[in-house]
């Protein structure tokens, strides 16, 4: 057999010729075929590309949890705190209220408010950290309200390392920094350590605490931990799902096609 005649038989099947999907009937519903393949396909692509990222946040995350507890003093301040998000923490000093910030948009029971992100002077030592030291309501409360939720004098804080956040996942917002001259911000959408840094006299370490819940702690602030999910998620699911969604259109389109023609015949 000739390898002209061979490409013949291949393209027809039954009578069928592959060339009809690209007939002037059909060549605008190929078209659009051909495009949902390909689009179901790069989505099965980015699943697992979610997947594999999935899986370096939970090695990452479980390596630090199983860390020791990190006393952050003047012997560990010259460790690289920026790889360690989600380590446990404890540090002892004093807060600086007059430079406190919040973090906006904040919901605990489904109450609107605020987080308080307050700096504290590592104890024997003139670094500074921020921390997070819980949640309080109020909307529209200003720094003199949250006054009355201060912690004077020495204080010991235990939490988990958190990273500088400067984007969110989603959206646009941003925290411009104020022009000179100007107010310093006091709303953050973001806990954006090193801009935040800008607005005080002294530096910040590139990390900031999230102060941890306390049995013994009744009152607010109200302090929480992030619920941190150590799993797959649907990722392998969804791409699996994407996949078969573009096998089904490579297959069951020309075959919907030949028995259209073959109904015409």
């Amino acid at each position: 057999m000739s390898e002209n005649a061979g490409a013949v038989v291949m393209q027809k099947v039954g009578g069928f010729s592959m060339l009809r999907l690209f007939s002037r009937r059909w060549i605008l519903a190929t078209l659009l075929v051909l495009g949902g393949i390909a689009l179901t396909i790069r989505l099965g692509i980015w699943q697992l590309d979610r997947l594999e990222q999935r899986r370096l946040f939970n090695a990452r995350v479980t390596a630090q949890l199983s860390q020791p507890v990190l006393e952050l003093n003047g012997e560990s301040l010259g460790v690289d705190l920026r790889g360690m998000e989600y380590r446990s923490v404890v540090v002892s000093g004093e807060y600086d209220f007059s430079r406190q910030v919040g973090l906006r948009n904040q919901v605990w029971e489904n109450e609107p408010g605020v987080r308080l992100l307050t700096p504290l002077k590592i104890q024997g030592t003139d670094q500074y950290i921020l921390v997070e030291r819980g949640w309080v309501p109020g909307v529209n409360s200003t720094e003199t309200d949250w006054r009355r939720y201060d912690e004077p004098g020495l204080v010991h804080v235990s939490g988990m390392i958190r990273a500088s956040e400067s984007k969110p996942d989603f959206g646009r917002r941003t925290d411009p920094l104020p022009a000179p001259g100007e107010p310093a911000l006091r709303l953050w959408h973001f806990t954006n350590v090193d801009a935040i840094a800008r607005q005080l006299p002294y530096s910040l370490l590139p990390v900031y605490v999230q102060q941890a819940p306390d049995p013994t702690w009744s009152s607010l602030p109200h302090r929480s931990l992030p619920e941190l999910e150590i799993t797959e998620g649907p990722h392998m699911s969804y791409a699996l799902q994407w996949f078969s969604f573009a096998t089904l259109l490579a297959f069951g389109y020309p075959y919907f096609v030949f028995k259209r023609s073959r109904v015409a015949r």
